[in-house]
């Protein structure tokens, strides 16, 4: 294994005046020393995880990092900068940074040093034997251990550091500690995961208090022993990814904060958990739940029951959605190719049960139909069971899906299947807060919570909301049906604007989502838009591979590279494929392929195309009602959307460079103001 940092990847004068520009000289050195592979592409994969979270810390430390398939070993370069650099801390600019990359399959072994590191940075005497040091080589030696730090000096003649009671002592004095059990965890699993861990654990000595922390790191992590839990007197979670296993430490007051408070205020978090046990302020916890009561105000931190409400019904909508997707592929695809081979009279074809002719056509285009027709038969039930299991996890799927199921029997269709979703995961999260008896908590999961909620909500379902929701959908369905001229342009239009917003994000799916339901039970008016969503999703990939072959001097190497394979990703309807350019460069690229994709849209509903596969993009184009039209408005977007971002970074590179930006920028200037 190379090692971690040498002398040539330490700058004790550090000038660069920017995080951007500090983080570009330490990587310069990486590249120098054969660790980093492109430039350009590792500082886009900073500035990504940088604009996850700032990587600034209390005490004057800033420790940028990312895994990177453009790192082939793992690094940790260091720079000292006098005048500090603004990394986003509270107290203000660091003086020490650290710039660890991570190759994308760094193992355990990697994992380790890296952790060590993060460690080490919480101890006083490391960081002031950083600040004092002459020598790169000596630092580089430092860093990597190898030569000891000295302690500090006592603060007066024959006196000690203050320190709180041992945990040993406070036992052997005839009480138990206070016990606390934590969990750590940050987006790259690199450096805030083992800093919060190693904070708690210090701040747990200090006060006398017993720590015992998991942390959940990117590469894997081993749980607490379950007795260790069980003897907890509360919990703390500092994290910004999800808590994995959750129902572990359920029955526990809970502090639940964000990896950064877990390192900068480990005291009062622990003092918090105190006064949540005295309390005897309980948590209620399941697998899909983040815990009900932080006691801290600091954004940043994971965990849906904590965001804004819109945030979480978003959530639990995209997770019935992702699980729905597969379905409608699988599917669509296997209805579309049947139509190609039988027409679309196959639908109407015999049970192939029954009637089945090897070396009949149409007997295969009718195995095919209703193979994909049995496929989508699953969509609403799937939507359906996959919100509620996103809301209360497993014990909701019964209900959601049974919610589905019923949502089709009374022609509620999509709209329904959204609703008994969101109405199975309420109602098992109102009864997963009943208190219940010890000898029933074994079989709450598996038998009462499914009946209990299946019976609530079928009866909602049938007796109570099933006939308006259907009322509603048969009215949604009759408005597609009758839309025509300006109306159905401006529907064209909104859609390939959510299409291409966030590309494959949150408003993406919304649209497909409303595309792909209408699909269930096709019309003349859900067949209009699923062309359009369709068309629409593929113009931001299609435009950056135009534009990047036009004028190849307006991008990076990497993002040339990515071009040609966007050329395939666009073609495939894979608008997933432009978001490496959107991330280097989001002011430009984002409102350009907007415009293309409204553009698209508009033209697709204009021109009455419409389409019955709900993927495949080119490859299904013999699908595709009016195909030749349909063609012309992708291309009419995809020219809309490559001239503006062509005119657009054109205009930004031959302007002057900003003032304190000489030697940060160039020809792919761009891709460093990511994380402003």
């Amino acid at each position: 294994m190379s090692e971690l940092i040498t002398a040539e990847l330490v700058d004790l004068d550090l000038s660069a005046a920017t995080k951007d520009a500090a983080a570009r000289s330490l990587a310069e050195r990486m590249v120098a020393a054969h660790r980093v592979t492109d430039l350009d592409g590792f500082l886009a994969d900073v500035a990504a995880r940088e604009a996850q979270m700032p990587t600034g810390l209390d005490g004057g430390i800033g420790i940028p990092h990312c895994r990177s398939e453009h790192v082939n070993a793992p690094t940790l370069a260091f720079g000292r900068s006098a005048a500090g650099i603004d990394f986003g801390a509270a107290d203000g600019p660091a003086d020490l940074i650290f710039l660890i990359a991570a190759p994308a399959g760094a193992d355990d072994d990697h994992l380790t040093i890296l952790s060590g590191l993060a460690r080490r940075l919480m101890a006083p005497e490391f960081t002031a034997a950083l600040r004092a040091g002459t020598d790169p080589a000596a630092v580089a030696a430092l860093i990597r251990g190898e030569e000891p730090v000295e302690e500090p000096a006592p603060e007066a003649e024959g006196t000690e550091p203050e320190a709180g009671p041992e945990p040993e002592a406070v036992e052997a004095a005839g009480s138990v500690p206070f016990r606390i059990v934590a969990v750590t965890s940050c987006p790259t699993g690199i450096a805030h995961t083992y800093m919060a861990a190693e904070s708690l654990a210090a701040a747990g000595r200090a006060e006398g208090v017993e720590v015992t922390v998991e942390t959940q790191g990117s590469g894997g992590f081993k749980k607490l022993d379950p007795a260790v839990i069980a003897a907890a007197d509360a919990v703390i979670w500092a994290h910004d990814v999800e808590v994995r296993e959750k129902a572990r430490f359920r029955g526990k007051p809970l502090v639940d904060v964000g990896v950064k408070a877990g390192i900068n205020r480990p005291a009062e978090l622990i003092a918090e958990a105190r006064r949540k046990a005295e309390r005897g302020e309980i948590a209620a916890v399941s697998e899909a739940d983040g815990g009900k009561d932080s006691g801290d105000g600091e954004a940043g931190r994971s965990g849906a029951d904590h965001a804004h409400f819109g945030v979480r019904l978003r959530t639990y909508l995209m997770s019935g959605v992702s699980y729905m997707v597969p379905f409608v592929a699988a599917g669509g695809l296997l209805i579309a190719l049947s139509f190609a081979i039988g027409g679309y009279e196959i639908a109407s074809a015999k049970s192939v049960a029954d009637h089945f002719v090897w070396g009949e056509a149409d007997s295969w285009a009718a195995l095919l139909n209703q193979i994909g027709s049995a496929a989508f038969a699953f969509l609403v039930p799937v939507l359906a069971g996959y919100i509620a299991y996103g809301m209360a996890d497993r014990p909701a799927l019964v209900p959601g899906f049974v919610g589905g199921s019923i949502a089709l029997t009374v022609n509620a269709g999509f709209l329904g299947g959204l609703v008994a979703g969101l109405l199975a995961g309420a109602v098992v999260m109102a009864i997963q807060r009943v208190p219940v008896h010890a000898t029933l908590r074994g079989i709450m999961p598996v038998l009462v919570i499914p009946l209990i909620a299946s019976a609530v909500v079928g009866f909602l379902m049938f007796i109570v909301v099933g006939k308006p929701i259907a009322s509603l959908q048969n009215a949604l369905t009759d408005w597609l049906n009758g839309l025509s001229g300006s109306n159905a342009v401006i529907l064209g239009v909104v859609l390939g604007l959510m299409m291409c917003f966030d590309m494959g994000g949150p408003l993406n799916k919304v649209a497909y989502a409303f595309a792909v339901g209408g699909l269930a039970d096709p019309t003349d008016g859900s067949l209009k838009v699923m062309a359009a969503v369709m068309a629409a999703g593929m113009v931001p990939p299609l435009a950056m591979a135009l534009a990047t072959t036009v004028r190849k001097k307006l991008f990076t190497k990497t993002e040339r590279e990515n071009g040609r394979a966007a050329w395939v990703l666009g073609a495939s309807f894979i608008t997933e494929g432009a978001i490496p350019f959107a991330a280097a460069d989001p002011l430009r690229v984002i409102p350009s392929v907007m415009a293309g994709g409204a553009v698209t849209g508009a033209l697709s509903m204009a021109f009455g195309a419409t389409l019955r596969a709900p993927h495949g993009g080119v490859f299904v184009v013999p699908l595709i009602g009016e195909p030749f039209l349909y063609l012309l408005a992708i291309a009419a977007g995809t020219l809309v959307a490559t001239a503006l971002v062509v005119l657009l970074k054109g205009a930004r590179r031959a302007a002057p460079d900003a003032a304190g930006e000489a030697g940060a920028t160039g020809s792919d200037d761009s891709r460093v103001t990511v994380a402003a």
